[in-house]
């Protein structure tokens, strides 16, 4: 071996050496301070130097936990509670079962119209007032009200409208305590969240809830009120996609605030429809409900005259038979003059076709039925505007009580 190779023999072995003690002395170095900062970990929190809790945490997580949260670190709640569940929860004890008795056996419960639904609207002493159908409680031999909690109480009939499809009841309030709050009509959009809420198929699903939205604010829905086979009149109702099934008749259609803005009525049963249900509007119903009420029945006004919208004539007829200028093209024809009638001693005539009352133009009878009945009291004097053979005449009609139907 020469002198270079010995020599650099040496000085490798005193690298090697020296790398060795460099890493043991890091190491040992390193160990020594993890146990003085572990060490002095309780001494710093206590004094409040560190953010975080540093003390026995007596086995429990030892992960540190933060002592206070920073300023612009905000707690969130969330309620589960929506707009629905509370209106719902401010209505759902005001909605009852409205059962029809007429069967010999009493203990065999009617189905179908003959269960159906009822708001309480109204607690005044020891009576409250629940508003339903008149088709719920027709041709009752007895009427119960089943309330939310499941108790029965007797119901008197106080009256009942065929033409609205209304009727009120009278129960005892001793175990009312929540009574519906009833909204505006009229200031409801298209669109906007509609909640029904009733007993569908009978006391089985009672208070159950269903939502929609407003489908329509003012649909005309014609009524055949006799059973003859011809329309009687023209329902003006809402129109709804939440679910309106037998038995929720006479429930309750709510708004979003939890306001009866609807009272349930009917519902068109096909199989190839679907999502298209019918409520009598608030506008409508609190007048009839005042009058049920009060009265037992409905003052409503009339000419005392049967009529024939205009546009249910073949337009041949209009110039050829009533004579009507070419520019008139709506109005209601009068098909026939009751004896002894306000018309009568007034003077309209058969054929005669009315055009206006008290300025109000009125285009069918529908027009003229919602003007009369919810714009006029008996006894009122109109002035009536009509054609007879081509001449504009007006001639002053004082009301009378309508008879029923």
């Amino acid at each position: 071996m020469g002198y270079y190779d010995e020599h650099y023999t040496e000085r490798d072995t005193r690298q090697k050496r020296s790398r060795r003690g460099g890493a043991l002395s890091a190491f040992i170095g390193a160990v020594v301070g993890g146990l003085v900062v572990l060490l002095s970990l309780p001494l710093l929190s206590n004094l409040g130097i560190l953010p975080y809790n540093a003390g026995d945490s007596q086995g429990e997580d030892t992960s540190l936990v933060a002592s206070e949260q920073p300023e612009d670190v905000q707690t969130v709640s969330y309620s589960v509670n929506t707009d629905v569940t509370q209106a719902v929860d401010q209505v759902s004890d005001a909605v009852v079962g409205v059962i029809n008795i007429q069967q010999s056996n009493p203990f065999q419960e009617q189905g179908g119209e003959g269960t159906g639904s009822g708001v309480i609207y109204k607690a005044a002493g020891d009576k409250a007032f629940v508003v339903t159908n008149h088709h719920v409680i027709d041709r009752a031999n007895g009427i119960e009200v089943s309330l939310a909690d499941g108790t029965r109480v007797p119901a008197e009939l106080l009256g009942s409208d065929v033409i609205t499809d209304l009727a009120v009841l009278e129960i005892d309030s001793e175990n009312i305590d929540t009574v519906a709050e009833f909204g505006n009509s009229d200031s409801l959009r298209v669109g906007e969240p509609a909640i029904a809420i009733g007993n569908p198929l009978g006391l089985r699903f009672s208070s159950s809830v269903t939502q929609g939205i407003i489908s329509a604010t003012e649909r005309s829905i014609p009524v055949d009120l006799t059973g003859n086979g011809q329309v009687d009149w023209h329902a003006e109702v809402l129109q709804t996609d939440a679910a309106i099934n037998p038995g929720n008749s006479g429930g309750a259609l709510l708004n979003i605030e939890g306001q009866v803005i609807g009272i349930n009525s009917m519902k068109i049963a096909q199989s190839s429809v679907e999502g298209i249900g019918f409520a009598i509007p608030t506008s409508v119903a609190l007048p009839i409900i005042e009058d049920l009420e009060r009265y037992g029945e409905v003052k409503r006004p009339q000419l005392g005259v049967g009529i024939q919208s205009l546009n249910e004539i073949p337009s041949y007829h209009w110039q050829e038979t009533l004579n009507l200028p070419s520019d008139v093209r709506a109005g209601v024809m009068v098909s026939s003059v009751s004896p002894m009638s306000a018309a009568e001693r007034a003077g309209l005539e058969q054929y005669d076709v009315i055009v206006e009352i008290d300025g109000e133009e009125i285009t069918d009878g529908h027009d003229l039925r919602r003007f009369l009945y919810t714009e006029k009291q008996v006894g009122d004097e109109v002035e009536v505007t009509y054609y007879r053979n081509g001449s504009r005449e007006t001639v002053m009609v004082q009301l009378a009580e309508q008879q029923s139907f």
